[in-house]
């Protein structure tokens, strides 16, 4: 018999059932206009959802890949210009990169935090960079302050991979106004997520939101004129904006909620800290808006990460690694001519990482089950000599 404090590593049902009424609603007026692309729902969600991150543009387009891509193509990122960027984040930032024909340079991460390097980053400018890429890791900000530092002074753009981010708040900065432009994605899972894929190139800019809109249209500025020959087919589907436009209104409530369980974990995990175990660092406060819950096993945790997390699956709690392979070390990519130990935090962070459930509406009960499972755990291993 399963355990009847089962708890999922992302449960969306609840949100869902919520809000069945309007986004039933919302879908109906979609079909009823027959406006599925590039719609009303479309031109509405981007501008609120620019508005929410303190930002004057928003482009839909079809996934947070494209987002990331597609803005550095209207950045004026292109063949022969470097980008830096961290190594431990998903591979979609890698490939935005590439897709956009210019150069990635990795940088290592902070242990502690898991956010890029800005000392590396530094170290590793040279008159070939055009750009920087901060990951906001986990829901937390790369310092914005430390970027518009850096932009400035070294001539260079800073474009933001806010894809775990929505919301985020850091120095009074919201993510998606940091830098020259940003990139989400409305992956499901997110915490601002559709019923699908999507994703939205947010910017200051006017001449980089017209671009990207002719770029995600067939490279065009209107109906059977084409004048950028990297047009390609990447629109935020109608529908999904719909769905997207009713979830905005609860994002801020969602993501007070996940603070709130974060700091729940926290406060319940502390005790391990001894043991080798605990939360990655929050450097932002109530800023951090906690896309994920991850924790450190060090080598002087009792147990090791595989064998918690099996436990863990058979009390019935989910839970996930991110990511478990820093993108230096992923075979499609050896042809950058990376090795082993060239990123030696990332490396470490990769085999000492253990994100746990978090989403709105997760209950006390369920959080209580996580960690007391956890430390039963622990404390039943026996002491390292």
């Amino acid at each position: 018999m399963a355990n009847p404090c089962f708890v999922p590593f992302v449960d969306l049902s609840q949100q869902h059932h919520l809000l069945q009424a309007e986004l039933l609603e919302a879908m109906a007026t979609v079909a009823n206009r027959g406006d599925y692309i590039l719609g009303n729902a479309v031109v509405e969600f981007e501008k609120d959802f620019a508005t929410a991150c303190c930002s004057r543009y928003g482009v839909g387009v079809g996934s947070g890949t494209d987002a990331l891509f597609l803005g550095l193509r209207a950045c004026g990122i292109g063949p022969g210009d470097q980008v830096i960027l961290p190594v431990n984040t998903f591979v979609a930032t890698l490939i935005g990169v590439l897709r956009a024909g210019a150069t990635p340079i990795f940088v290592d991460c902070e242990l502690e935090t898991g956010l890029m390097d800005l000392a590396a980053v530094e170290r590793a400018i040279n008159r070939r960079t055009r750009a920087v890429i901060p990951v906001h890791l986990y829901g937390q900000m790369v310092s914005p302050s430390d970027l518009r530092a850096l932009g400035d002074t070294y001539g260079i753009t800073i474009f933001e991979d806010a894809a775990q981010a929505h919301g985020a708040e850091r120095d009074g900065v919201r993510a998606g106004s940091a830098g020259l432009a940003s990139a989400f994605s409305f992956y499901p899972s997110k915490n601002l997520g559709a019923m699908g894929d999507g994703g939205m190139v947010v910017t200051q800019q006017d001449l980089v939101a017209q671009t990207v809109r002719s770029l995600r249209n067939y490279g065009s500025t209107r109906k059977y004129y084409h004048t950028d020959p990297g047009g390609t087919n990447s629109r935020l589907d109608t529908l999904q904006a719909a769905i997207l436009k009713i979830k905005l209104s609860h994002l801020t409530a969602w993501n007070c909620d996940r603070n709130r369980l974060a700091r729940l974990y926290d406060d319940s995990l502390q005790s391990l800290a001894t043991d080798g175990l605990f939360p990655m660092v929050n450097c932002s406060g109530d800023g951090h808006v906690y896309h994920l819950y991850v924790i450190r096993l060090t080598n002087d945790c009792r147990i090791d990460r595989t064998r918690l997390q099996q436990a863990l699956a058979a009390a019935d709690i989910q839970s996930g690694i991110h990511y478990p392979v820093p993108c230096h070390l992923q075979p499609a990519f050896h042809h950058l001519g990376y090795q082993p130990g060239d990123f030696p935090k990332a490396e470490q962070l990769s085999q000492e990482i253990l994100s746990l459930p978090m989403y709105p509406g997760m209950t006390n009960n369920q959080l209580e089950h996580v960690v007391e499972t956890i430390t039963s755990l622990v404390r039943a291993c026996p002491v390292l000599a």
